[in-house]
């Protein structure tokens, strides 16, 4: 039984580290050509970050040390902090962790104050520990969409505004006045970055990484590769800004189309769910093996975990990146 429970807990944290690292480097081949695009290896892209000066401080260092020092030692406390710069977030990756970690107290220590058995008592406390950081990667997706919803008009705006006569860097200030959050509140802090001395390549650069988005990455290399060969910005910005919409046409169309796979995965992930709910009500003593007893616990588990990987299959077989 000792072997099975140290089984059930190595089980749920690989599936829990799967997901994560999945949702972490499903863009790994987006970043690839982002890098392609703007020319930097990773090898000159870390000694120039620590070259970089950094304008805008955050982290407060008297809060957390010792947990700052663990997430440091993991390599964890600028992926954290990155993660939470893309959600527009205002937390800190220390805070992360202490919530994560009293989550996961209270969900074990209430399992084991509600009689539950060492199976469900850690399971409890495991799903309740990743919590804050689901929180922190749909903010991140919400805040991603809604930034490519406004970029082909800021573009727009950046052209006209060139052909008026304006500077780069100021129609950068623009729009800031011009669209709300989140892609005012972006190109506001890029140009605040640039006019308290970093170069614009740089304050770009950070935008980039704050904001992991291809058409992003397409706009900073087109910007870059003007200011070193010359050309026409004005006409290159309504180009992509025309390329960006097509892309959203086209990605409506699969959304369509992928539609009827998405509801099938709901449909086969409801229905034992739904079983499951009509057997507690019809016949409860049959059911109460997968609650009363160990091994029923380690069944159920199971059941749930395979249950979540099916659904995942499915969605990851229906989403195609355009």
């Amino acid at each position: 039984m000792t072997i099975a429970i140290v089984f059930g807990i190595v089980w749920l944290v690989s599936v829990g580290v799967w997901l994560i690292a999945t949702k972490a480097f499903k863009n790994a081949d987006v970043d690839k050509m982002k890098s392609r695009i703007l020319d930097r290896p990773k090898e000159a892209k870390k000694e120039k970050a620590a070259a970089a000066p950094q304008l805008i401080h955050s982290e407060d260092q008297s809060a957390g040390r010792i947990l700052r020092q663990i997430l440091g030692a993991l390599d964890l406390q600028d992926k954290l902090q990155t993660l939470l710069d893309q959600s527009g977030l205002r937390w800190k990756p220390v805070h992360i962790a202490q919530t994560s970690m009293a989550l996961c107290g209270g969900g074990f220590i209430a399992a084991r104050i509600a009689g539950l058995n060492l199976t469900v008592q850690l399971g409890a406390g495991v799903a309740l520990s990743v919590l804050p950081l689901l929180a922190v990667m749909r903010a991140r997706t919400k805040r991603l969409a809604k930034f490519e919803e406004q970029f082909p008009e800021s573009l727009e705006f950046v052209s006209r505004s060139m052909r008026a006569g304006h500077a780069f860097s100021v129609s950068l200030e623009m729009i800031h006045r011009e669209f709300g959050e989140p892609l005012g509140g972006e190109f506001r802090r890029a140009f605040d970055e640039h006019n308290l001395g970093a170069p614009l390549e740089t304050a770009l650069l950070k935008m980039g990484r704050r904001v992991p988005s291809l058409d992003v990455h397409f706009f900073i290399s087109a910007v870059l590769l003007q200011k070193r060969t010359g050309g026409n910005l004005a006409e290159i910005l309504d180009k992509l800004a025309h390329l960006i919409r097509e892309r959203f046409k086209l990605r409506g169309k699969i959304r369509a189309i992928s539609a009827h796979g998405k509801m099938t995965g709901m449909a086969l992930t409801c229905i034992p769910l739904g079983v499951a709910l009509l057997m507690f009500y019809v016949n409860p003593a049959y059911v109460s093996f997968f609650i009363d007893d160990e091994v029923g616990n380690m069944m159920l588990g199971a059941a749930l975990g395979l249950q979540a990987i099916g659904y995942l299959v499915i969605q990851k077989i229906v989403t195609i990146e355009v």
